[in-house]
């Protein structure tokens, strides 16, 4: 079965950890939220590093350093080396260098993040429009307290015609109080006000994988994130497998909905899912068994019978969801299944 008609979630016989030599974990909504841990992050991370996989962290949040990421990391009981942790920050830098001269300057609307990538690549960042030379503009997220400002100098530039390049275009963040506006938001804001589009390198697109892959050497990798429209999709343009965790953006019912780009190799509660493997998922007449659960598509709804472990249901529900959708997304009602799985 090909990605491109998947209408099931796999299963995999073996632990996820020793199927996969590299996890890629997305940061914010799967290791932690607002910088606080997720449960069961640490320790199943700690477990399948011990197992053997290596672990890298691929976020696209720009605004911290590499260094600064892998200290949050550290603090939270994650041993992680700087070397560990790619950012879209760095995939924007590398993207921005291949097209213009060494040492030229670009104009900053972030974080510290994308000014220390900026600097690995040999440019220069700076904070005014008005810089003799200004060879392009670089927008990351700069977390809640960026001011508006920064988003009326970007504007000055391209509409003087400095090529705009995003780090990525995240509508939303996680947050400890819940979700808030992230990147894409504040591209948003500068679009409108240029009529311009940016060139963007993180996740979903080709420059984050071509990236990520330069940095960790991954053989076998497994994406594991929590938003259908970064982690999912850019798993799916890289022709990888992915783990999709519900302890961020995504929830039970979209994942139903998703089409086929949206629909990850597997779904689980948690980072938990990496340490076992993953029940099949098997036709049952009309419908689809896995565990004790059976889902069937109705004309208008999503039935679901029997009992057991709820995320077995999940899977049952998404291969009767999407094998009825096929390259489209399933408008059937879940709402009465959900409720029964608790999701």
């Amino acid at each position: 079965m090909t990605r491109q008609s998947r209408t099931s979630p796999a299963g995999s016989e073996r632990d996820l950890h020793r199927a996969y030599d590299t996890a890629l974990l997305d940061l914010d909504g799967v290791v932690y939220a607002g910088g606080l841990a997720i449960a069961h992050a640490v320790d199943s991370l700690a477990a399948a590093r011990d197992g053997g996989m290596h672990l890298a962290y691929v976020t696209n949040n720009a605004l911290r350093t590499p260094d600064a990421v892998a200290e949050h990391l550290g603090e939270l009981g994650i041993p992680t080396d700087p070397s560990e942790v790619i950012t879209s920050a760095q995939a924007v830098a590398r993207l921005i260098a291949d097209q213009v001269e060494p040492g030229s300057k670009v104009l900053v609307i972030g974080g510290e993040g994308l000014r220390v990538a900026l600097r690995e690549r040999g440019l220069v960042p700076v904070e005014s429009a008005e810089e003799e030379g200004l060879a392009a503009v670089a927008q990351g997220y700069g977390g809640p307290d960026l001011a508006w400002g920064r988003f009326a100098e970007a504007s000055y530039a391209i509409n003087r015609g400095v090529p705009w390049f995003a780090s990525n275009t995240d509508l939303t963040i996680p947050a400890a109080r819940g979700i808030a506006p992230g990147n894409g938001a504040a591209v948003e804001v500068v679009r409108i006000a240029t009529g311009a589009e940016p060139q963007v390198a993180g996740k979903p697109l080709p420059p984050m994988h071509r990236e990520t892959v330069l940095r960790t050497g991954a053989v076998r990798p497994l994406v594991v994130g929590d938003r259908l429209d970064t982690d999912i999709e850019g798993a799916f343009n890289g022709e990888v497998d992915s783990l999709l965790v519900l302890t961020g953006i995504a929830d039970a019912e979209q994942v139903l909905r998703a089409e086929p780009r949206h629909r990850p190799t597997y779904v689980d509660r948690d980072l938990r899912g990496l340490l076992t493997g993953q029940p099949e998922v098997e036709r049952a007449g009309e419908g689809f068994r896995c565990g004790g659960w059976t889902a069937v598509a109705l004309d208008d709804v999503l039935d679901l019978r029997g009992e057991g472990e709820p995320m077995d249901g999940l899977r049952a529900l998404c291969a009767a969801a999407w094998t009825r959708a096929g390259d489209g997304s399933c408008a059937l009602d879940a709402g009465k299944a959900l409720a029964l799985l608790g999701l």
